[in-house]
C-alpha cells in the first residue's frame, strides 16, 4: 500500500512553534545517533567512528577535507551540539530535523545548506523508500545528516579510501558534488526498476487484465508523482548552485555540476514518459474492461434475440384453447421442432452475414 506520508509529513509538534524551533518530525527511534568521520587530503587518510560528538569538533578548521556523517537526526542533543560548535543557523537546524523538506540550496555565506531526497528501492516490498539528506558545505568540512543508517555513498567512501580518481585532490565542494551526483545517479536505478515493473504490467494488461492490474497502475502513478516531487526542485537547486557566486564553489567544480544538471533533465524526461505510459495503460485497462463487457452483452443479446421468436411460438401453443387444429395432428410435434430449428438456423445465418457473430 502506498503511504501518503511520502508526500505529507505529520508535523503536529511544529504547529504553533516559533521559527527555528529544533523539533524532530520523523519516525521516533530509540537508538543513539551514529557519527562517522573521514578526514583526508592528497597524501593522508583517516576514517573512524566516534563515540563522543566533541571528538570531531576540532576538524572545523582543519586544513584537510573532513566529511562528518550523522546517521540518526532523531537525537536532538547531537544535532544541537553540531549547531553550537559549527555555528549553524537555527533555521538550518529546524530544516534538518523537520524531515520532508523540499529539495533546496541556501547560501549562508560561511557555508551552503543543501537538502535533497535520497531514494532506495526495496526489492521485497517492491516499493520506493525516501530519506531526507541534509548537507552543510564549508571550506574545510562537509556535514551530512541522514534519518537512518544505510545509504548509497559506499562507492564514494571506497574512492576516498583507495585514493582513486580526483576526489582526494579536490576540496569540499567536489565532495558535496559527489554526494549529490551519487543520489541523482541512483535515481536511474530506481527508474530502471520502475521500467521493469511497467513492462510486466503492460504484458499482463494485454493478456489478462484484472482488478489488481488497476491497483498496480495507480500505485506506479503515485510513485511517479513522488519521483517528480523529489527531482524537480533538485534540478532548480543544482541550477542555482551552478550559477552561485559563492567562494565555496570553485570553477573547476562547475562543469561537474552542469553534468548533474543534465542528469536531472534526463530523469525528469523519463519520469514524464513513464507517467504518459501509465496514463495510457489506465485508458487501455478501462477500454479492455468496457470491450469485455460489450462482448458479454453482445452474446447475451444474441441469445435473447434467438429465443424471442421461440418464446412466441411456445406462447401460442401454450394457450389453453380447446379447438386448435395442430393439437390432434399426428406430425404436429415434429413440425413444431422443425419450425423452431429453422428459425434458429435462419437467425444465426443472418447474424453471421451481419458479422455480429
Amino acid at each position: 500500500m502506498f503511504k501518503i506520508d511520502k508526500f505529507i509529513k505529520k508535523r503536529k509538534e511544529k504547529i504553533g512553534s516559533p521559527p527555528g524551533t529544533p523539533v524532530y518530525t520523523g519516525e521516533k527511534k530509540e537508538e543513539a545517533a551514529r557519527v562517522t568521520v573521514i578526514d583526508y587530503d592528497e597524501e593522508h587518510f583517516q576514517e573512524k567512528e566516534i563515540s563522543h560528538v566533541d571528538e570531531c569538533f576540532g576538524l572545523k578548521d582543519s586544513p584537510s577535507v573532513s566529511w562528518i556523517n550523522v546517521d540518526g537526526i532523531h537525537d536532538g542533543e547531537v544535532i544541537n551540539a553540531f549547531s553550537e560548535n559549527f555555528g549553524l543557523h537555527p533555521l538550518v537546524v529546524e530544516d534538518i530535523l523537520h524531515t520532508g523538506q523540499r529539495p533546496k540550496i541556501e547560501d549562508y555565506g560561511e557555508y551552503i545548506f543543501i537538502v535533497f531526497t535520497m531514494l532506495q528501492y526495496d526489492e521485497e516490498r517492491r516499493d520506493i523508500i525516501g530519506e531526507q539528506v541534509s548537507l552543510i558545505l564549508s571550506d574545510h568540512f562537509v556535514l551530512s545528516f541522514q534519518e537512518r543508517p544505510g545509504d548509497i555513498f559506499d562507492l564514494i567512501r571506497e574512492r576516498i579510501r583507495n585514493g582513486k580518481g580526483r576526489i582526494r585532490k579536490m576540496g569540499t565542494d567536489y565532495l558535496a558534488y559527489s554526494l549529490v551526483d551519487a543520489v541523482v545517479d541512483h535515481y536511474f536505478v530506481i527508474l530502471e526498476k520502475t521500467g521493469e515493473r511497467i513492462e510486466e504490467l503492460e504484458e499482463s494488461l494485454t493478456t489478462n487484465a484484472k482488478p489488481e492490474t488497476m491497483q498496480e497502475i495507480h500505485r506506479l502513478k503515485r510513485e511517479m508523482l513522488y519521483l517528480r516531487k523529489s527531482i524537480w526542485p533538485l534540478r532548480e537547486s543544482i541550477s542555482g548552485l551552478e550559477k552561485s557566486e559563492s567562494v565555496l564553489i570553485k570553477k573547476s567544480t562547475l562543469k561537474y555540476l552542469r553534468d548533474v544538471y543534465d542528469h536531472t533533465i534526463q530523469i525528469i524526461d523519463t519520469v514524464e514518459t513513464f507517467r504518459d505510459m501509465l496514463s495510457g495503460m489506465h485508458d487501455i485497462y478501462l477500454s479492455s474492461i468496457s470491450n469485455r463487457m460489450n462482448e458479454i452483452m453482445k452474446v447475451l443479446t444474441i441469445i435473447a434475440t434467438i429465443f424471442i421468436p421461440l418464446t412466441f411460438v411456445a406462447g401460442i401453443y401454450g394457450m389453453n384453447f380447446k379447438f386448435m387444429p395442430e393439437l390432434d395432428w399426428r406430425w404436429g410435434y415434429p413440425a413444431l421442432w422443425l419450425v423452431v430449428v429453422t428459425i434458429v438456423v435462419i437467425m444465426i445465418i443472418f447474424f453471421k452475414r451481419k458479422k455480429w457473430l
